[in-house]
């Protein structure tokens, strides 16, 4: 492995371990030229599907702009790495395995949007107003309308029903 700060090509492995979901494995290294420590992952690569764009342009999945997304989404809220690090894994995982060899980005997007709707609601709407490209403020509204008929449902008055006069 190639260190980052020299170049030197022989680096050597100075601890290996499994990561928490058993699908990587993270290498520290050191390069024995500069001294410098670094960590590696290591994951088995599948065949990466295609994902098609709006505009019909294709490029590989990656599930790097999933975590800058949700990142931007979830900025400021009380969400942990972890948590955003297991949604990541768990959309990752459902394109990764998938037999379609091309995914609309929208399937993405809607898949991401399913999540942070279950897991923040701030996250959520910060999501859908990039994804869904809102084009007024109307837009916007009959977003969070839905969003709070699905949150608000009518509550059981306990109150004594006063009689017919």
């Amino acid at each position: 492995m190639k260190c980052p700060e020299c170049g030197y090509l022989d680096t050597s492995v100075i601890d290996s371990r499994m990561t928490k979901d058993g699908l990587a494995i993270r290498r520290r290294r050191e390069c024995p030229k500069c001294k410098t420590r670094f960590t590696t992952y290591e994951r088995v690569e599948n065949l990466v599907p295609m994902v098609i764009k709006k505009d019909n342009r294709r490029e590989p999945f990656d599930r790097q702009k999933i975590e800058a997304g949700l990142l931007k989404a979830c900025e400021k809220r009380p969400i942990s790495m972890d948590t955003i690090e297991k949604v990541v894994d768990r959309i990752a995982k459902k394109y990764e395995d998938a037999a379609e060899k091309e995914i609309p980005a929208a399937d993405i997007g809607e898949e991401i949007m399913t999540e942070l709707k279950e897991l923040d609601k701030v996250a959520y709407v910060r999501f859908a107003s990039v994804y869904r490209d809102f084009k007024d403020i109307g837009e916007f509204m009959d977003e969070l309308k839905g969003l709070l008929k699905t949150k608000l449902k009518p509550k059981q008055s306990h109150a004594p029903k006063k009689p017919h006069q």
